[in-house]
């Protein structure tokens, strides 16, 4: 059995039709079912039901189409992790989620490059989820984001918890919770801008997702495209947002920002990389991590 007949019958699977997925992989309908008629034949099975159309798999190929998929996953991860190996000691691509750029992640991108003159590093923005597929795919070595996502192929380094803070108008009635803070029930009834607008899951629905957990249902969700535009907004008092604390960096006029009481009213952000990299790269950028909250009296956790 070679790689290509498990990469024929997946995409036959996919597409629901020999003709299509001939047609997706550059090669004539009857080679491919032959092709796929051998496989049966190999394994003595049946995987798909005959005469169904669209082409329906069976029990059988179900649990082998699931088998085959990580199977070609693997060998794809396995590839570029190889080519990223034999090149990583001069080129070091790092990801990142644009509003870490607020926070300490420059400094810990500076300190490494002076630690490490012999690297050249490439800054590559992309959100949290993207980052997991750039990462399987060799794309970049290293991702900085805040999301909570789980993939059996990345290992996700828990590096600090940053608090949430509402952004207000400074005339806004709800600025008598600026010394004594506030709970997210007392927002509900708000305008509440989100943002980004992008593939999600993104920071938009994990705003929303701290609503849904404490049984909250807010009446008036915008979003918009990115954190900047957000704050502008509530600058000009189209509503209110919520964000990071060190968004409270960015400086735009006429804004107040408020502490979030909720337990969970926190931002984690983490480091992703893959389970299979032990490159030594890894603990210098966390080193780094540590220097530079040490310097600001932060912990890491260090997951």
């Amino acid at each position: 059995m070679e790689l290509r007949h498990l990469r024929y019958f997946v995409t036959v699977v996919e597409e629901q039709s020999i003709s299509k997925a001939a047609e997706k992989l550059c090669i004539a309908q009857p080679p491919l079912s032959r092709q796929i008629q051998k496989l049966e034949e190999e394994l003595g099975i049946q995987l798909f039901e005959r005469g169904s159309r669209p082409a329906k798999v069976t029990e059988a190929g179900m649990f082998f189409y699931q088998h085959a998929v990580q199977i070609l996953t693997h060998t794809a991860q396995a590839s570029s992790m190889a080519k990223r190996i034999a090149t990583v000691s001069h080129t070091l691509r790092i990801g990142y989620v644009s509003s870490l750029l607020y926070g300490l992640l420059p400094e810990i991108i500076y300190l490494f490059r002076q630690q490490n003159p012999e690297i050249h590093i490439e800054l590559i923005e992309c959100g949290t989820k993207d980052q997991i597929n750039a990462l399987k795919q060799g794309k970049i070595d290293l991702g900085f984001g805040r999301l909570k996502i789980t993939d059996p192929a990345i290992r996700r380094i828990v590096l600090h918890k940053e608090h949430l803070k509402l952004a207000i108008h400074r005339n806004h009635h709800l600025n008598q919770f600026v010394e004594t803070g506030i709970h997210l029930s007392q927002i509900i009834d708000q305008p509440i801008l989100l943002y980004p607008v992008s593939q999600k899951p993104n920071f938009a629905t994990f705003i929303q997702s701290l609503f849904t957990e404490l049984g909250l249902v807010p009446t008036n969700f915008t979003e918009v495209r990115e954190m900047q535009l957000a704050l502008g907004l509530v600058a000009a008092g189209e509503g209110i947002c919520i964000v990071p604390e060190s968004a409270m960096d960015i400086g735009m006029k006429n804004l107040m920002y408020i502490p979030i009481l909720d337990e969970d009213a926190y931002s984690p952000i983490s480091l992703a990389v893959r389970n299979m990299d032990h490159s030594n790269y890894i603990p210098k950028i966390l080193s780094c991590v540590q220097d530079v909250f040490a310097s600001q009296n932060i912990i890491p956790l260090i997951e």
